[in-house]
């Protein structure tokens, strides 16, 4: 299957070359329709696009996905396709994704829109990323076999629209050529350090985004149009409905403390579906590893551009997953053309990087990058065979570097010179918020220092304050953003570094290692990476939690004794950061960051079904053997 997959990319790009290269259009020389309104893509769309809506193609096991086609009018010849697959509404096309259709079709690509099964007008029931090993392989192969279709199709998205992607990759389809996953983090399952489980998780610890958007999501009482009607009838519907379903809105600031946490949505009124679902597995429920996720003993068998970001849900796993298929793609065509991009900017907003551009409360300079061009170059090499569109030369990793405000290349992922270098924590016993005695030392503490105490309570949990996050119905809006309103509590452990002589560069995985004891048998500890500016300001780099009784690993549940003092190992923070002469590095400690991860409730019992919680004695070692660190990958 390797051979054969490797043969009919080359074989057939090199036809493709030979016979129609020079008549297709290149990337470099197309109209830029990001100033156009709406109406007038429209308008443009209709004059160069045949359109057929509403298809449906039917499924292996007899389930029509709904499927719109837009061809160049102009061209009798087949066309490559880029291939757009959604749980998201695409009747009335707005924004990029109308740009996108039009600039696809303006270089003489075929774009196919299709929803997922149990979204809008394509028949069955609703799955988070819609079974993309068996329908997505399908709709490759309908494809495929068109007459309009070359054979070759890349794939594109961003978020849900990217996630499914990612396990399609690992069924190796033939027409499969090339594939674009922005943001696609929730669609990996395990992966490396990380096992989140499509960002359900982070080091045990659920995400509240996820019922948030299941709520706009999964709709079991969706409307449906009969089964079987005439393609002619499905379209003329769709001009009149949209199946979009209007629920009723929800002050998301206050419902999100709701309790039990299994009830978020069924309180509401929900009838029970995807979210109560989820929330009854544990990290290590074998049913993760049967739907649609990604999970890394698999194979990896397509060329891929990554776009992932600083400040997205999930940017650690997003670029162990670019490590692993570069090392555990099926042939060398694809471990040489993976290539990842990672900018400063929120969840999916690629096409906002500029000049001047501001994450959160830190201005970052020029950001500008050409997402739209490098997409369609790549697109044009692997699906067109022109491969001076996006040459092999080009970097495998390019990445936006805070704090000297820089796009800079690299070979590999950390770059290839970065060494470890170990920041302690310190204190005499009071690291207790920012005007406390934590600090941050390059050597290990001496002599035997006290430990640190804070006192955790769920119901007054440490309020997150930007970082990485998304989708959550508006409580938490992601970036840089300063962190002194949080470490002004006294249940938040603040240790700070001396101001730095000359700039420290970091890029790559940050770890973490604390000892910690606690007066319950379960709980939860946060860290974070901290930038602090001479004047004081304190912008978040990205953070990171465990659940105590997973710290053996996710696959078991091992409380801890009261008293008792625990190694935690956390999964790695991620981030590139030039801490600037004068600046200081800073780490903040606590056991909540609140509503970004639900929160643990210190009873020992399953959190997510309880509805009282009890406050938390919690206690950080840095002395005697229990030295507690973060290692930074620095750029000597």
């Amino acid at each position: 299957m390797i051979f054969s997959v490797s043969l009919f990319r080359s074989v057939t790009g090199a036809m493709l070359t030979i016979a129609l290269g020079a008549a297709w259009p290149s990337a470099q020389a197309q109209t830029d329709y990001s100033k156009y309104s709406s109406a007038a893509m429209e308008a443009e769309l209709e004059r160069i696009a045949t359109v057929e809506k509403k298809v449906l193609v039917k499924m292996r096991d007899g389930v029509g996905l709904s499927t719109d086609i837009y061809r160049p009018k102009l061209s009798s010849r087949p066309a490559p396709t880029v291939f757009i697959r959604t749980p998201y509404n695409m009747n009335t096309l707005t924004g990029t994704s109308l740009r996108q259709v039009l600039e696809g079709v303006e270089r003489g690509y075929a774009v196919v829109l299709q929803n997922e099964r149990g979204r809008y007008f394509s028949e069955g029931e609703f799955e988070i990323l819609g079974r993309p090993r068996t329908d997505g392989y399908d709709a490759l192969t309908w494809i495929a076999s068109q007459s309009w279709s070359t054979g070759k199709v890349g794939t594109l998205g961003c978020s849900s629209t990217a996630e499914w992607q990612l396990q399609l990759a690992a069924a190796n389809h033939p027409a499969h050529a090339a594939m674009v996953p922005m943001s696609a983090g929730a669609g990996i399952g395990r992966v490396g350090p990380f096992q989140e489980q499509g960002n359900w998780y982070r080091g045990g610890v659920p995400r509240v985004l996820f019922s948030i958007w299941l709520y706009g999501v999964d709709n079991p009482l969706r409307a449906e149009v009969p089964r079987d009607l005439d393609p002619v009838t499905r379209q003329r519907i769709s001009t009149y409905n949209d199946l979009n379903a209007r629920k009723p809105d929800v002050s998301w600031t206050k419902h999100v403390r709701h309790l039990p946490y299994a009830d978020l949505l069924t309180s509401l009124g929900e009838p029970s579906g995807v979210n109560e679902t989820l929330i009854a597995r544990l990290p290590n429920d074998p049913a993760w590893f049967e739907g649609g996720l990604y999970h890394d003993n698999e194979a990896w068998g397509v060329p891929a551009f990554w776009f992932n970001s600083w400040y997205d849900v999930s940017v650690g796993p997003n670029m162990a997953l670019f490590n692993h298929a570069r090392a555990s793609g099926t042939d060398e065509e694809v471990r040489a053309n993976q290539y990842a991009v990672i900018g400063p900017n929120n969840h999916c907003q690629f096409f906002s990087l500029g000049p001047d551009f501001v994450s959160g409360d830190r201005s970052l300079g020029d950001a500008s990058f050409d997402t739209t061009g490098q997409i369609w170059s790549f697109f044009d090499r692997f699906l067109k065979g022109q491969n001076e569109a996006f040459p092999a030369g080009t970097s495998p990793v390019r990445y936006f570097s805070m704090g000297d405000n820089l796009w800079k290349t690299s070979d590999q992922w950390p770059p290839r010179a970065v060494k470890e270098r170990r920041l302690y924590l310190s204190s005499q016993g009071a690291a207790n918020s920012l005007y406390g005695d934590g600090r941050l030392t390059f050597d290990p503490p001496k002599g035997n220092q006290r430990s640190d105490r804070f006192v955790y309570d769920p119901m007054n949990p440490v309020p997150t304050v930007g970082g990485g996050d998304c989708c959550n119905g508006g409580l938490v809006t992601a970036g840089a953003y300063d962190q002194r309103a949080v470490e002004a509590r006294q249940d938040v452990l603040v240790y700070t570094s001396d101001p730095l002589s000359e700039p420290l560069a970091i890029a790559g995985f940050v770890d973490a290692v604390l000892h910690v004891s606690s007066s319950v048998r379960d709980t939860d500890f946060t860290v974070k990476l901290v930038d602090v500016g001479p004047d004081g300001e304190a912008v978040i780099l990205d953070d990171t939690i465990l659940r105590a009784r997973f710290r053996e690993g996710l696959d078991r549940e091992v409380f801890m004794k009261p008293g008792e003092s625990y190694r935690l190992d956390f999964s790695p923070m991620t981030t590139a950061n030039v801490f600037a002469a004068g600046h200081r590095i800073r780490i903040e400690i606590s056991s909540s960051n609140f509503p970004k991860f639900a929160r643990n409730l210190n009873t020992g019992g399953r959190n997510e079904f309880e509805d009282q919680g009890l406050p938390a004695s919690n206690t950080v070692h840095h002395s005697g053997g229990r030295a507690s660190y973060i290692s930074l990958p620095v750029i000597p």
